[in-house]
């Protein structure tokens, strides 16, 4: 799952709403993580006395860690997710699910 030669896509949402540099963060998380990976990934994004919290969760195998920048301009609350469909990867707003 999440291999990184396959296409990776973002919904219009997560274009409007989630900064660029978000973005990338979330995509190298995932990179980042060790082991099998669970084909859904989980980012509920929160601000708390101005830093950009994220706290990252799957499922299968069970997985959780967060993360706190200090270098987001405007942080931002949302939740994000992020699926492999063995073809290609999606990041999309918990809405647009």
């Amino acid at each position: 799952m999440f291999e990184g030669n396959k296409p990776r896509y973002l919904t219009r949402g997560v274009d409007a709403e989630i900064p660029p540099e978000i973005q990338v963060f979330l995509w190298a998380a995932i990179d980042k993580m060790l082991g099998p990976k669970d084909y859904l990934q989980v980012f509920k994004l929160s601000a708390v006395n101005g830093l950009q919290v994220i706290d990252h969760t799957s499922e299968q195998p069970a997985f959780h860690m967060t993360y706190l920048l200090a270098a987001v301009e405007d942080p931002v609350t949302a939740k994000v997710y992020v699926m492999d469909s063995e073809e290609y990867c999606t990041m999309l707003l918990a809405s647009e699910y």
